[in-house]
């Protein structure tokens, strides 16, 4: 299985993921422009996609979906918002898995401030990706769905310091802060601490805020994790967010 992060943040977030037998983008919050641009540079075309899995509907997540031509999944509780603007629409049940030309896609319930959020794993005979990116606490099923991972996504929002003495309302903060906005560092590596086993190799850091968080103070909050249990064999990145991220192949 091969990895890249094309866009993560609130400017936009979209994953790409390539079994051996489908190509598939994990959101698309970035123009379409952006998005072919920075396909081509793994050599892939826009028109090599074979299904786009949508966690919600929020624009940094959904904003190209007018523009694309291949198969768009989303929740059947937000295909009223896409019926009319989406060329070829599916639908999904979250807590029901299907199959994508053998890929094990699973969609499972998350809490986040949207019509009906989820995180996705994608699953092939050997590997197992966990994607969880706009979560505002974690519960018993996300751990469980992630449970086994080989490669995780994961919300690395922001630092609890740099939130409570940023320059942002008090009502987004919040908001931001709530069991139905986003996870901090320290929240996000509780999450990665339950979530670490033998065969877990790679970890991404995702959707850092530009303004309540940096990727050194993310990177050393699961950095830590890591040292605590004695772990050496979990690579840590963090997704960039208006640019290509490494590949990563599992």
């Amino acid at each position: 299985m091969k990895i890249c992060t094309l866009a993560s943040g609130s400017s936009g977030n979209s994953l790409f993921v390539e079994t051996e037998k489908t190509k598939i983008l994990v959101d698309a919050g970035i123009s379409h422009r952006q998005l072919t641009a920075r396909l081509k540079k793994l050599g892939v075309q826009m028109s090599d996609i074979n299904a786009v899995l949508i966690t919600h509907e929020h624009t940094d997540h959904a904003a190209a979906l007018p523009s694309i031509k291949a198969p768009v999944y989303v929740s059947s509780s937000t295909v009223s918002i896409w019926k009319d603007r989406v060329e070829d629409l599916k639908e999904f049940e979250p807590g029901r898995s299907f199959s994508l030309n053998g890929a094990l896609v699973t969609p499972f319930p998350v809490p986040h401030d949207a019509l009906d959020p989820v995180g996705f794993t994608i699953e092939t005979d050997h590997t197992k990706l966990g994607v969880v990116t706009d979560i505002g606490s974690v519960t018993a099923l996300v751990k469980e769905r992630l449970k086994g991972s080989n490669a995780l996504i994961l919300e690395f929002n922001y630092d609890e310091g740099m939130l409570l003495y940023s320059s942002y309302p008090w009502e987004l903060k919040q908001r931001i802060k709530s069991r139905l906005g986003h996870l901090s560092n320290e929240d996000a590596s509780g999450l990665l601490n339950d979530l670490i086993h033998e065969g877990l190799r790679h970890v991404l850091l995702a959707h850092l805020s530009e303004v309540n968080n940096t990727p050194v103070r993310a990177l050393d909050s699961a950095s830590s994790v890591l040292l605590r249990n004695g772990i050496e064999h979990v690579r840590l990145m963090v997704a960039k967010r208006r640019a290509l991220g490494d590949v990563v192949i599992v």
